[in-house]
């Protein structure tokens, strides 16, 4: 029993050590998110802070446009984010769910 414990508590603390890894690897990840076939680009960290933000001068006479083209490029990198950090945590945790609360 005290061995199944032990071997637990390894296992523990390797998820742990991988999850500490992968935040730092997050930390410095750059995305990018496009709208308006490219005519818009984002670029978010791993922390979600906006590096870039790139604009075709062809959609700046139109501002209503030109927000939804923002908007929209920030929620491409965003869900690009998420996706990668999904990714990066699974293989981290070796396919083990992690409780609530404890993801990225």
């Amino acid at each position: 029993m005290r061995g199944n414990i032990a071997q637990l508590m390894q296992q523990a603390q390797r998820v742990q050590d991988n999850l500490k890894r992968v935040q730092e690897e997050l930390a410095a990840l750059e995305i990018d998110g496009h709208s308006g076939g490219g005519k818009v680009a984002v670029t978010l960290t791993g922390k979600f802070a906006c590096r870039r933000v790139r604009i075709d001068p062809s959609v700046m006479d139109d501002a209503d446009m030109l927000e939804d083209l923002i908007a929209a490029a920030i929620n491409d990198a965003a869900n690009g984010v998420h996706a990668e950090a999904a990714r990066r945590t699974s293989a981290a945790t070796a396919g083990m769910p992690l409780p609530p609360g404890l993801g990225f």
